[in-house]
């Protein structure tokens, strides 16, 4: 069976690395490893996303596909007074998270191995959801965050996707407009963009 970063057990040798980084004003120190996504550093797509996501200090946030970290970690940060809840299928990536919140001090965090959304079952709605999705999973895998997160978010909440235009954006696109009230492009660089799709008061997720 192929190796891919959304296996819930990579095969590869583990062999981490530790990089440094800044992200939003804030020093970093995060551990990767083999089998994980974009192991050595952070990939441009992510560190995009990083710079334009919109958090309140206070806000839930629920980061699905976290890997080992960058996007949840950075967001639990800038919400010190609220949780960050970082979920990723890929046991490898969940432990380094751990370790990189560990590591990096940061204690308003909730770190859990899942299968796209299923450890998030039961939990108290969420205002921000983050996602850099498995492009190789899918479109059916995609297109299942975007759903499953619109049920997860409370009304007026948003998700954030950054998505390559080559990779799917159009599609990914109509797929949000589909389930949200709102969507508006927020950021594009470098073949990437950033969608910003808002949960209305009378949506049929609500």
């Amino acid at each position: 069976m192929a190796d891919h970063y959304y296996s819930k057990t990579p095969d590869a040798k583990p062999n981490r690395q530790r990089h440094e980084t800044s992200l939003r004003g804030f020093s970093f120190q995060f551990w990767t490893d083999n089998g994980v996504f974009s192991k050595g550093g952070i990939d441009y797509g992510s560190r995009f996303l990083i710079e334009e996501m919109q958090i309140g200090e206070a806000d839930r946030v629920l980061d699905v596909g976290c890997g080992y970290g960058p996007i949840g970690l950075t967001a639990a940060r800038l919400a010190p007074k609220g949780l960050a809840v970082l979920l990723d299928i890929n046991e490898r990536a969940i432990e380094l998270a751990r370790d990189n919140a560990r590591s990096n001090g940061i204690s308003n965090v909730e770190i859990r191995q899942s299968d796209l959304y299923e450890a998030a079952a039961g939990m108290e709605k969420f205002d921000v959801i983050l996602t850099n999705p498995p492009i190789r999973a899918g479109k059916a895998v995609v297109h299942r965050i975007f759903e499953e997160g619109a049920e997860l978010l409370r009304p007026g909440g948003s998700m954030w996707v950054v998505i390559q235009k080559k990779q799917g954006a159009p599609s990914a696109e109509a797929k949000l407009q589909q389930l949200f009230a709102k969507v508006i492009e927020v950021g594009k660089d470098k073949g990437f963009r950033i969608f910003k799709a808002i949960k209305g008061p009378d949506s049929h997720f609500s």
